[in-house]
């Protein structure tokens, strides 16, 4: 997101026990309870099933990502979370009637402020609670995504908001039709504001190529991923009391897709007649574009990568989940002290161990009963 003033996590009905794959999206990552043979279900198939299930706590214990059949983790029941969340986004008080597109927009504020260089700022800390960076221009208006998920936080002590923000995010942009994004848990809180970073972290509205470059460059990320993140104005719109700008980018501000591209490349855009500040209008004058997003078709390298999302909506999906899932990442050390990781990657530990060895049994088992039908596995139906 600009700087004006994106783990669905839903759990299936089964609940056989904690399992986590690494890179696992975060629906797919939380719903994936193992479903073992039904009866008369072929041996094969069964077996495969068992090596993948202990194959993938395994590689859990390894990269710390969750998923919860059992729902509990490190002392957070997840399903639960990830249900105050969904069950919250609808909000008739709200823009357009959701609360999503802001707490995507608080996800990725409190992490695009990293830096490289130094290894400052990022997701974890929540540090946006705290005097100055709560009062950043970037951040005005974000108090109302704050607030929403303080209130859940309530609920959940056990959790963090550093997690908590960037889980509702994940959450939220599942909601509104968008990718899957592998999310795992493990950031911590800070208690004050000492390592707040400066105002000038997060992208401006009103600059160009360049200086969009510079501000994710240093964070890390390429051009085509810059496009992909940008592509999260699908959701949302501005605000004249907070930024000065004012409307949506899209006819669907609740809806994640790929709309944001095929508006940009498929309008003509001018600027804007009024007294605020530069913006373009389309020829309804009832969606508009900053010039920052103006920059991206006037870039020839940002301009392909433009176009080619205007024409493949599950490139840019695939694309964003990627660069997003890196995003809230940013300055999170999951290998270090955070009681949460240790936690969670513990229970991952025993969770895989205990996989491994139930894989092992049964597999020792069927292969028990192959060798007495003498039939081989590959001709198991």
């Amino acid at each position: 997101m600009f700087r004006f003033a994106t783990t669905s996590v839903r759990m299936g009905a089964q609940r056989l026990s904690a399992v986590a794959r690494a890179g696992m999206p975060a629906r797919r990552a939380f719903s994936s309870a193992t479903s073992g043979s039904a009866g008369g279900a072929a041996t094969g198939a069964a077996m495969s099933g068992a090596w993948r299930w202990a194959a993938g706590l395994g590689a859990a214990a390894a990269f710390g990502y969750v998923s919860m059949g059992s729902v509990h983790a490190g002392g957070v029941d997840y399903e639960a979370v990830r249900k105050a969340i969904a069950d919250t986004l609808e909000d008739e008080s709200y823009d357009d009637g959701s609360l999503g597109p802001v707490l995507v927009r608080l996800a990725w504020h409190a992490s695009g402020t990293y830096s490289k260089k130094d290894g400052t700022g990022g997701s974890n800390g929540a540090k946006m609670r705290f005097f100055p960076e709560a009062f950043h221009g970037a951040n005005n208006g974000l108090s109302v995504a704050r607030n929403h998920l303080a209130r859940i936080k309530k609920q959940f002590p056990e959790i963090s908001n550093a997690d908590l923000w960037t889980l509702a995010a994940c959450v939220a942009i599942e909601e509104m039709g968008g990718p899957e994004i592998a999310w795992r848990p493990g950031r911590t809180d800070d208690n004050d504001g000492k390592l707040c970073t400066p105002d000038d972290r997060l992208p401006d509205a009103a600059q160009g190529a360049d200086h969009v470059r510079a501000v994710f460059g240093r964070m890390g990320f390429s051009d085509r991923e810059m496009v992909a993140l940008i592509g999260a104005h699908c959701l949302g719109r501005c605000h004249e009391n907070r930024s000065g700008y004012k409307g949506p980018w899209t006819r669907a501000p609740t809806t994640f897709s790929n709309m944001y591209f095929t508006e940009l490349v498929g309008n003509r855009w001018t600027r804007k007649n009024w007294d605020g500040p530069l913006q373009y209008e389309d020829p309804t004058g009832e969606l508009m574009m900053l010039p920052a997003d103006m920059a991206l078709l006037h870039d020839p390298a940002f301009a392909v990568v433009v176009k080619e999302y205007a024409a493949d909506e599950e490139l840019f999906f695939r694309d964003f989940a990627a660069a997003f899932a890196k995003l809230l990442e940013l300055g999170c050390d999951f290998d270090g002290p955070s009681t949460t990781t240790k936690a969670v990657t513990a229970a991952g530990v025993v969770t895989a161990i205990v996989g491994a060895i139930i894989g092992y049994n049964y597999m020792s088992s069927s292969r028990a009963d192959s060798s007495a039908t003498s039939a081989p596995l590959s001709s198991q139906p």
